[in-house]
């Protein structure tokens, strides 16, 4: 159902006068707007401006005062399972995206709902096959509308004011194994979005640029080259070529873009941080080496044409899954008594990054964590120092980080007066080998996927699995850092007040010191938390604000390359246990909060009468990879769905067939699967009872 409601309030203006922030009639939100990081009242994009910076100059809550936070409002959200996203505020109404890409505005100060769309993303996957995550890490904003990605693939654009569908565009055909979790970019009147699955078939990453008014195509640049035989699309194709052996383009090559897209509206280019291959391992994509471009790499682009400007690649020919779609944050340096601008960048291979964003040369680069698979980055070439047998060519590495990576998309914030960047960092590892794949033959097929490579856990190269590092990109080294016993951890927002603020995968919500890391006030919410906060101002008052609903990855998947004793699906944030809620602080908070229910772990079914056979268990071993995505590795559940093992669903043949090849809970995120067998079926019954019976051991 979409439900539309007129907002009867004006747009704000951004522009200060004498340090006060005036109202204008008319206000144009155009990208200087945007850009401008001396507004307090808005957080106008993904990372409060067009920069990235996730930094707010409010100081109203401070070092001083921040014990004293308590909750303003608060909306409980009993429909929504993972929420992940970013929410935007403009004009005193805070507009964000839910689960199954529902979009909401809602008053910023009262907390009401004031207008609802549903893109009907279950109607649009009815009976089809679908792979993804139903989960959205945010929306952008500009001129007047709201624009956001279904899961399915469509890009859509609604007044801001109304609610109303304004365009609507599919990105990628239905029966391609693609999905899209990431916020659009919306810049220089067109907007910008990518899409996942890399691992999921044989994909070529593309971007297309379209039209914020009409939803017209403006542009598409893709990542990497296609068959030379077609010809290619430009000169950045063709150059990129000459760096992948084979016949790459059967394995799509991928680097999908699902993440990372900013603005510089200063220069007035675009940056794409694009991602891994596919498929993982090289020696199967480019079998005579080569560096793969534009795989794990910053892409500069023209925003009116999409033409290519330059690259910087931070992990040449990639065979870790060391995406480079984290954040790219711009701001201005000085390094040596040399004015930079730059750009700072801390991807999956564990390298912080300072980019000068107007060349594309490499300042500086040190590891943020521990790293096995380089020593370092040459300064001169800007190439890793890559240490031997990391490839996996002696039958197996031990690789840290692991394919989480030492930086996910979790974002980091920057905040100019302490000169530093807060990083949720991992501290995972894996052992790679490729040993026991026939790498002539290994050929992804849509829907079915693959990586070419076998990671397993490794040794975890830290006694604890995650940490918050305050680090200082001129000096290229950690000011402090808070270690942390669970994980994955949310994104980090950093204030004028000297805080930082991040949620926990334990509940709980920190602020710290900017400059100490001493903690100074901790509020438990009572369920996991993803999404990073937010902050804002309306009549002299500053809110902080974010999304409570364990969800991303580690909700569907767990942390499957981490030990047990740090698991998510041990933090006990059951499916549809704990209601989501959207939650506001302020210094003068009064709203009471009824408490959410301690954490709880489904009781796998016994079910004696059901007869395991050990050959079916292993047929269903090897289905169930996709169903882990969202239902746990080793089906046990981490909150995103079910736990099947606790179900009674897959004890009745009919009723699971129902389910998984009818699609009768399509509605609910779990997408009909109908080239499934009856043989298929039923071995994945028998994988299910086999580790109910094996869970209930422990």
């Amino acid at each position: 159902m979409k439900y539309f409601h007129l907002l009867g309030t004006g747009l704000a203006c951004l522009f200060l006068l004498s340090g006060c922030e005036k109202k204008t009639e008319n206000p144009v939100y155009d990208d200087a707007a945007i850009a401008n990081e001396t507004q307090t009242t808005d957080w106008l994009a993904y990372g409060r401006t067009h920069n990235e910076l996730r930094f707010s100059p409010s100081e109203q809550i401070n070092t001083n005062n921040v014990a004293d936070l308590r909750v303003d409002w608060f909306m409980d959200l009993p429909n929504d399972v993972g929420l992940v996203s970013t929410p935007l505020v403009i004009d005193g109404v805070m507009y964000f995206t839910g689960t199954m890409n529902v979009i909401r505005a809602v008053d910023a100060v009262k907390g009401t709902l004031i207008w609802e769309y549903d893109p009907q993303v279950a109607k649009e996957i009815e009976g089809k096959r679908k792979i993804g995550w139903k989960h959205n890490r945010g929306i952008s904003f500009y001129e007047g509308k709201i624009f956001a990605a279904t899961w399915d693939g469509r890009l859509f654009a609604l007044d801001a004011k109304t609610g109303k569908e304004v365009w609507m565009v599919r990105t990628f055909s239905l029966d391609r194994s693609l999905y899209i979790t990431g916020a659009p970019k919306a810049f220089k009147g067109k907007v910008i979005i990518g899409n996942g699955g890399t691992e999921n078939g044989p994909t070529r990453g593309w971007v297309t640029a379209y039209d914020a008014n009409t939803g017209k195509e403006a542009w598409k640049f893709y990542i990497v080259p296609g068959n030379p035989a077609d010809g290619f699309e430009n000169e950045a194709m063709e150059m990129a070529a000459k760096t992948w052996s084979g016949e790459w383009w059967k394995h799509g090559g991928g680097g999908n873009a699902w993440h990372a897209f900013t603005y510089d509206e200063e220069l007035d280019v675009l940056y794409i941080g694009t991602g891994n291959g596919s498929p993982w391992n090289r020696k199967i994509r480019s079998p005579e080496g080569g560096d793969n471009l534009f795989l794990c790499s910053i892409v500069a682009l023209k925003p009116d044409t999409g033409e290519y400007l330059w690259h910087y690649q931070t992990t040449p020919g990639e065979s870790w899954d060391y995406n480079s779609n984290m954040d790219i944050v711009l701001t201005d340096l000085t390094i040596d008594g040399e004015k930079i601008k730059a750009m700072l960048h801390a991807p999956k291979n564990g390298f912080f990054y300072v980019i000068n964003r107007e060349t594309g040369k490499l300042v500086s680069a040190k590891p943020f964590v521990k790293t096995t698979w380089a020593s370092h980055i040459d300064l001169e070439t800007g190439r890793p120092v890559e240490v031997p047998g990391a490839r996996y060519e002696n039958n197996t590495a031990y690789i840290t980080p692991s394919p989480y990576g030492a930086h996910s998309w979790y974002a980091m914030s920057y905040n100019p007066q302490t000169g530093l960047v807060y990083l949720p960092a991992l501290h995972y590892a894996t052992n790679f080998t490729d040993e026991g794949i026939d790498l002539d033959k290994w050929q992804a097929e849509e829907f079915v996927g693959g990586l070419g490579v076998i990671p397993r856990e490794g040794e975890a190269p830290a006694d604890y699995p995650a940490s918050l590092i305050a680090w200082d990109p001129v000096k290229q080294e950690a000011a402090w850092t808070v270690t942390q016993e669970m994980t994955p951890n949310a994104g980090t927002l950093t204030t004028a007040g000297n805080l930082v603020f991040q949620g926990r995968a334990d509940g709980k919500l920190l602020a710290y010191d900017a400059r100490t890391g001493k903690v100074l006030w901790t509020y438990n919410l009572g369920l996991g938390i993803a999404a990073p906060p937010i902050t804002y101002e309306i009549d002299g008052k500053q809110y902080l604000s974010l999304l409570v609903g364990w969800g991303g990855g580690a909700a569907g998947l767990g942390n499957i390359f981490s030990s047990e004793k740090h698991n998510a699906q041990r933090l006990g944030w059951s499916y549809k246990t704990h209601t989501r809620r959207l939650v506001s602080f302020s210094l003068e908070g009064t709203a009471i909060m009824p408490a959410l229910p301690p954490p709880h772990f489904p009781e796998p079914l016994e079910a004696p009468e059901f007869i395991v056979h050990a050959d079916k268990a292993a047929f269903g071993a090897q289905l169930f990879g996709f169903c882990s995505s969202c239902h746990g590795g080793g089906a046990v559940a981490a909150g995103m769905a079910p736990d099947l093992r606790a179900s009674e669903i897959p004890l009745n043949i009919e009723a699971f067939t129902a389910v998984v090849r009818g699609g009768i809970k399509v509605g609910a995120g779990m997408p009909a699967h109908p080239d499934l067998t009856d043989e298929q079926l039923e071995a994945l019954q028998h994988y299910i009872r086999q580790r109910a019976r094996e869970t209930m051991a422990k």
